[in-house]
């Protein structure tokens, strides 16, 4: 009995032990399930979804005249989802239905395989149940247009499992033309340009997408979960298409020419101080030229066009008058152990003030800041520092390199800095920094701030409005200005000016100084005698309109380095070809009459999304064409098909810019376009042979 009663309680604690834990587990469950469920169900959640950045469509960059200068155009990524409850319903029914014309569709619309291809490789995704299966990359807005009408697509994505991921990709319409200014917005790398400087504003707002993780580490959006983006804002710059233009293949024409290494062209507009062109082309390692830095903006040793400044230091504190001599020493002076040479040979030894800086003599220079500055160096230096010319300009763009104009304390200062100072070595300013003393000295003495935005618009509409900033109301007085201008035009019209062979023949007056630097070529200083020519000045002189100033840095042993032989010319052709213009290219453009007014092409859809929503009559004949045209006849609007294939070029009259590129882009052409508003003529004429990659230009009315 002892055994039994024995046996019996340790059956009993079991039993009671089992019903504990069995109690216990239940309340666990009861509890991880009613009290706990929303967290654990949240945080499994976490593990397979989460929420991704959708990147906002990125602002336009428009010239000043609208000119599109840089855009987003819109690609797209196909995937399907063959897992999709309406694809495998009725055991694949929608899908085996639709397989055979989808293949065939799909082959005639991307042409890469055949309709057989397409068929093995969507039966295969279904085979295999893939989630998330790539068909098509990179596709255009066109295709994917099309692609949504194509059978089984056109059902919505639930019930044929396509999706659609769009990206963005930036295009300038122009190419090269103020490529650098302009910048780039790259992915994987730092933005340059306006697209770095007004970032944040073209970028916009990021959305947000809800996306669930499958098999493979791939994710598939979660179909309602989606926060929309904000469209980033559009600038309007202050650069002049055509000016632009002409600015580039006068620089590129003469670094060509002259197998230099790299050149820079600013244009200002006198009055403002905005930027009409800027082009910045350096020599790359095939030969060819791109904008690779810009050079407008880095300091360098300006050379004799520094001249300017201690012409106006020794003028405006009264140390010398035009009508003083100078002994130039036949272009050699020797000072503190060191010698002066002039750049260009004259032979010509006592000359007034004036007519040293014609000659741009480096001698003359020297010396009249020595006799006058010598005893109080920083009376020069302050006068520079009144110029601005130790501080940044400030314009719109990042990478501005820093001024450098030494004084008595710093550490390189010696006997022979001054002389140096005064004929433009020693200091470091870049090419702006010196345009902007000129442009101030063509504006009756008033420094106005450099600048390239005119505007930030949001929708079409205007939030901010950039206006000209006056920088120094006053550089010098009234009587040092006149004499500066006197010297500047004498250099391009005078007897031994530097410039004055150059202009000699030209039909307007010209302002201007050349300059001829030695620089040291990295590691191997001067031994390579690499030579950076220069020339800065404003025209028409009487009456100055623009202020340019144009910088070249030649080859090693260049046989031509003179900047009135290198630089000069690219500034000549610019005025020439400016003041010779038939329009005034100061006047702001006159809108005229929408001459197409009952004339309209574009999308079908958005036209009839227009037409339907302002309760228009017309007359539909456009089918179920992607593109159509709404014109008037006889008394009554009529929307009818345009008829588009990609053997040959389309008719874009009519259409907006992004309409006419999506279009033309789409089928490899690259498209240069002018002006604003809808496309009133195309370089090529509608219904001629297509050929990848040429170029057609658009004029906007």
């Amino acid at each position: 009995m002892e055994v039994k009663r024995d046996i019996l309680w340790r059956v009993y604690l079991c039993f009671i032990g089992i019903v504990l834990l069995s109690l216990f587990v239940l309340g666990k469950a009861f509890y991880i399930q009613r009290v706990q469920g929303a967290y654990w169900k949240g945080l499994s959640d976490s593990l397979h979804q989460k929420f991704i950045e959708l990147d906002a469509e990125r602002g336009t960059i428009y010239s000043e005249d609208s000119s599109m200068l840089s855009t987003s155009i819109p690609y797209f990524n196909i995937y399907i989802d063959f897992g999709a409850d309406g694809l495998r319903e009725k055991n694949g029914k929608r899908f085996k239905d639709n397989v055979d014309s989808l293949s065939g569709c799909l082959a005639a619309l991307f042409a890469d395989q055949s309709a057989a291809a397409y068929k093995r490789d969507l039966l295969q995704g279904y085979r295999t149940t893939d989630r998330y299966y790539l068909l098509q990359s990179n596709i255009s807005f066109e295709q994917y247009k099309t692609l949504r009408n194509l059978p089984l697509v056109r059902q919505g994505r639930n019930k044929s499992g396509f999706i659609a991921e769009v990206n963005n990709k930036r295009l300038n319409p122009f190419g090269l033309l103020a490529n650098r200014t302009i910048g780039l917005a790259r992915a994987n790398a730092q933005n340059v340009g306006l697209e770095r400087t007004y970032d944040t504003l073209l970028k916009g707002e990021s959305g947000k997408r809800l996306v669930r993780y499958i098999a493979g580490g791939a994710y598939v959006p979660v179909e309602g979960y989606e926060i929309e983006s904000e469209n980033g804002k559009d600038i309007v710059t202050t650069l002049d298409v055509n000016i632009q233009d002409i600015a580039e293949n006068a620089l590129q024409k003469e670094l060509i020419e002259n197998e230099a290494e790299h050149g820079t062209c600013i244009v200002m507009e006198v009055a403002t101080g905005k930027i009409k062109a800027i082009a910045n082309l350096g020599r790359q390692p095939d030969g060819t030229y791109w904008e690779d830095l810009n050079y407008a903006i880095r300091a360098s040793e300006p050379g004799s066009t520094f001249k300017l400044a201690t012409m106006l230091s020794l003028l405006e504190d009264e140390n010398v008058k035009l009508t003083d001599n100078v002994n130039l020493e036949g272009g050699v002076w020797k000072v503190a152990g060191r010698t002066v040479y002039d750049s260009e040979k004259h032979g010509e030894t006592n000359v007034t003030v004036k007519h040293a800086f014609e000659l741009s003599s480096n001698v003359g220079m020297a010396k009249l800041a020595s006799m006058h500055y010598s005893g109080n160096p920083n009376a020069f230096v302050d006068r520079l520092k009144k110029l601005k010319l130790n501080q940044l300009t400030g314009v719109d763009l990042a990478g501005e390199t820093n001024p450098i104009i030494k004084n008595p304390k710093s550490r390189t200062w010696s006997a022979t800095t001054l002389p140096w100072m005064a004929f433009g070595y020693e200091v470091l300013v870049s090419p702006l920094q010196t345009l902007t003393l000129y442009n101030a000295v063509a504006n009756d003495g008033k420094m106005m701030k450099p600048y390239l935005v005119n505007s930030i618009q949001e929708g079409g509409l205007t939030v901010k409005d950039n206006q000209p900033t006056t920088v120094i109301e006053k550089i010098c007085s009234d009587q040092t200005l006149r004499q500066l201008k006197e010297c500047l035009e004498g250099v391009c019209k005078d007897v031994g000016g530097t410039g004055t062979t150059l202009f000699k023949n030209s039909f307007y007056k010209v302002a201007g100084k050349t300059g001829t630097a030695l620089v040291a070529n990295g590691s191997r200083g001067y031994a390579d005698h690499v030579y950076q020519s220069s020339f800065a000045g404003y025209f028409p002189a009487d009456h100055p309109r623009y202020s340019c100033i144009v910088v070249i840095k030649n080859r090693p042993f260049a046989k031509v380095f003179y900047g009135a032989k290198v630089a000069g010319p690219v500034f000549k052709e610019l005025a020439d070809k400016l003041m010779s213009a038939t329009s005034d290219p100061m006047e702001a453009p006159i809108l005229k009459k929408d001459s197409s007014q009952f004339y309209y092409a574009g999308s079908t859809r958005d036209m009839k999304q227009v037409i339907n929503t302002i309760g228009l009559d017309y007359k539909d004949s456009s089918g179920k064409n992607e593109w159509s045209h709404l014109y008037a006849s006889n008394d009554r609007t009529v929307l009818n098909k345009d008829m588009i294939t990609r053997q040959t070029i389309p008719n874009v009259k009519g259409m907006g810019l992004k309409d006419a590129l999506y279009l033309l882009e789409s089928m490899d052409l690259r498209v240069a376009a002018k002006g604003r508003g809808k496309v009133k003529t195309q370089s090529m004429e509608p219904g001629t042979a297509l050929q990848k990659n040429e170029t057609i230009t658009l004029q906007l009315n």
